[in-house]
């Protein structure tokens, strides 16, 4: 029961300062830090953090500051980590869509040859000759053996490619909350707060 309660929400904490912002980062990308690719070991930490990812389960970053001065960090990092899996999502949509145009058209040729070999082959010969009721049976067996694997692609291979694009979506829409260990002033912790 605990483990399904863990498995509902999935937090991704992520320290923000000056020494661990860059290390997010490609260290070759020049551009400013809200437009940097992600750097392929910060990609690999979020992708560890949600392995036991399940379909109604909510993700969210809790970033960690220990300055006031890091908070200037906040924005740009999350606007990068959400621009980042917007066009991860927007790859994984388009290879969808073309795993279904090639499905469907898969589907639609195999069902052209079933037709041709049950409508027009059985006409050509004589019903009275045995090889008509071998030839029968065989195209029997060749139609369905044609049609198989596009029914099973489209059946059963959507999953995949739609939970993968629930997770990029909500690897983007995930919520922000800010958890500040003390502040410069005071020294003291100050409670939680939450951004969308």
């Amino acid at each position: 029961m605990k483990n399904q309660l863990l498995l509902k929400r999935i937090t991704i904490y992520l320290t923000v300062d000056e020494q661990t912002i860059n290390s997010y980062f490609n260290t070759h990308d020049p551009a400013p830090i809200y437009k940097r690719q992600l750097s392929h070991r910060f990609e690999q930490y979020i992708q560890s953090c949600i392995v036991a990812i399940k379909r109604y389960s909510t993700i969210r970053y809790r970033l960690v500051c220990t300055k006031e001065s890091d908070k200037e960090y906040i924005e740009p990092l999350m606007h990068a980590i959400r621009r980042h899996f917007s066009i991860q999502k927007a790859i994984k949509e388009e290879e969808f869509y073309k795993f279904k145009r090639r499905a469907f058209k898969s589907l639609f040729i195999s069902l052209g040859i079933v037709m041709f070999c049950q409508g027009v082959i059985p006409m050509l010969l004589n019903e009275n000759h045995r090889v008509h009721s071998a030839l029968s049976n065989a195209l029997d067996v060749f139609s369905w053996v044609i049609l198989w694997q596009p029914i099973d692609k489209l059946v059963f291979s959507w999953n995949p490619h739609l939970k993968e694009i629930s997770i990029f979506d909500r690897l983007m829409n995930a919520e922000m909350v800010l958890m500040e260990t003390e502040t410069e002033t005071t020294g003291v912790a100050e409670p939680d707060r939450k951004y969308a």
